[in-house]
């Protein structure tokens, strides 16, 4: 029964990729619907995660899509918003040791080998049917990420701060996210999982831009939006065109409380606001 079920969600996950059009917003969706909870909105809002944000060749889009949705259901399940915060993080770990284990790379450009700020890389990508190597990907991680995700929920989190802390979640809140969005990317803490990679404040400013378009103008998300573009061009002014989170932090957080610790005292506090600003002043 288990492996039927599995065939059943490989097959599947083509045909919702080819629906969705991005991978960021397949994994979103996949497993909205996996947990029972589609979000339409939140998933569209995810697309400019794919490449790697704002293809930008950094954690695949599958990774973000995948943390976004076990927020989600982090915040069902726990209702207090800061355990769910700190779930949230453990389960993004979880997965992304899920991705690395089948990819060796959490890096859409290790994996595609697409620079996608390049035309000719692009043509490149698709007439040489390397984009099928998506396709593939996401057909075969696509059982694993739903374990993964199931599992990362339900580890026991006797570990916890009494109040872990996000700057995913803080740039959300200062650009006047709900509690529930606050959660959704929390799992963007330290650059994804802790990971020290591409910046999660930075992703969470883009979904929360994109959120907020896709509900009051009912628009398409795209990836050359001026309103991200603003936050891009906001983001590297900041960071002298640094993205990686243990650059831009001078960490490399171990844990949550190493991540809390570093909130609370103010570590990337101006980041935080220049990114929260950008949207707020637009």
């Amino acid at each position: 029964m288990k492996m039927f079920k599995s065939k059943k969600i490989k097959r599947d996950t083509k045909r919702v990729f080819l629906k969705m059009g991005t991978c960021s917003r397949t994994f979103f969706y996949i497993l909205n619907r996996e947990f029972g909870f589609p979000l339409e909105n939140e998933e569209r809002a995810a697309d400019p995660l794919a490449g790697g944000i704002l293809q930008q060749g950094y954690q695949c889009g599958m990774l973000w899509g995948a943390s976004l949705a076990v927020g989600a259901e982090s915040f069902r399940r726990c209702g207090d918003r800061g355990r769910a915060t700190g779930i949230t993080i453990k389960a993004t770990q979880h997965i992304m040791e899920s991705f690395i284990n089948r990819t060796k790379s959490a890096d859409c450009i290790d994996i595609t080998n697409c620079n996608w700020s390049s035309k000719w890389s692009i043509a490149k990508y698709f007439f040489t049917g390397k984009m099928f190597t998506c396709f593939k990907l996401a057909e075969k991680w696509a059982p694993d990420a739903i374990q993964s995700a199931t599992e990362g929920l339900s580890l026991e989190q006797t570990d916890l701060p009494k109040q872990p802390i996000s700057c995913a979640s803080e740039v959300a809140r200062k650009m006047g996210g709900s509690d529930e969005e606050m959660v959704m990317v929390a799992g963007f803490a330290g650059g994804l999982g802790l990971s020290g990679n591409g910046c999660g404040a930075l992703s969470a400013a883009i979904w929360m831009n994109t959120l907020t378009e896709v509900r009051e103008q009912n628009k398409k998300s795209s990836f050359s939006d001026p309103s991200t573009e603003k936050i891009l061009k906001a983001f590297y002014d900041e960071t002298d065109y640094e993205m990686l989170c243990n650059k831009i932090s001078g960490q490399c957080f171990k844990t949550i409380d190493d991540h809390t610790e570093f909130i609370k005292n103010g570590g990337c506090d101006k980041l935080i606001n220049v990114l929260a600003r950008s949207l707020l002043s637009k």
